[in-house]
């Protein structure tokens, strides 16, 4: 496991460019987060469910990073930034996988894992050398297929091919002055108006 978290260290210092040396990479606001997560995988593997979720629920409040124990994260994961990212029980990660803040690696909605059988699976499987941008939202069992590329702000409940690019819908320029036309860009429209 030290060699594992060697990496994780290591991996900071290679992809976030603010910080120079590993000293500096020691204090990088996600990095806690993902060596709880790695302590408490094991335990919640060996059945001590209850010592698990207490250390995800510690790291949870002091870097607002919620990984749950049984989700599964492969060797030099980067959560950069780290804010609000959240990986699901049955979530699967891949080896060098990029995780920026506002992640979300959730299930559907209780109404309807509720009625899946025990043990199936509800969080998304990212392969290896995923990219998942700002605010990313994968919901579901779905699969990110390696080196694919989630754009901020996209929603995914399908599954993407390997080396694919999901992208949301990006802003509309208006000039200054320039109304909206009504239905022109309803996504646009409705984002801007708050209602997400």
């Amino acid at each position: 496991m030290l060699r594992i978290m060697k990496e994780d260290l290591d991996v900071v210092v290679a992809q976030d460019p603010s910080m120079r040396n590993r000293r500096e990479a020691l204090l990088h606001a996600a990095l806690p987060a993902l060596w709880a997560h790695r302590v408490a995988h094991r335990l919640h593997r060996r059945g001590m469910r209850m010592t698990a979720q207490l250390i995800a629920w510690q790291a949870r409040r002091k870097t607002s990073v919620e990984i749950h124990p049984g989700a599964v994260l492969g060797r030099r994961v980067f959560i950069d930034h780290g804010a609000a990212v959240v990986i699901g029980e049955t979530a699967v990660v891949g080896d060098d996988v990029t995780i920026y803040h506002q992640v979300t690696l959730g299930a559907v909605g209780w109404w309807s894992d509720n009625k899946r059988p025990a043990g199936e699976r509800r969080h998304p499987v990212v392969g290896h050398n995923v990219v998942l941008g700002t605010n990313a939202t994968v919901l579901g069992p779905v699969t990110i297929g390696e080196h694919a590329v989630i754009g901020a702000q996209a929603l995914v409940n399908k599954d993407v091919p390997p080396g694919a690019r999901v992208l949301a819908a990006t802003a509309v320029i208006k000039a200054v002055g320039e109304q909206p036309q009504p239905m022109e860009d309803l996504y646009a429209v409705t984002a801007s108006a708050g209602s997400w």
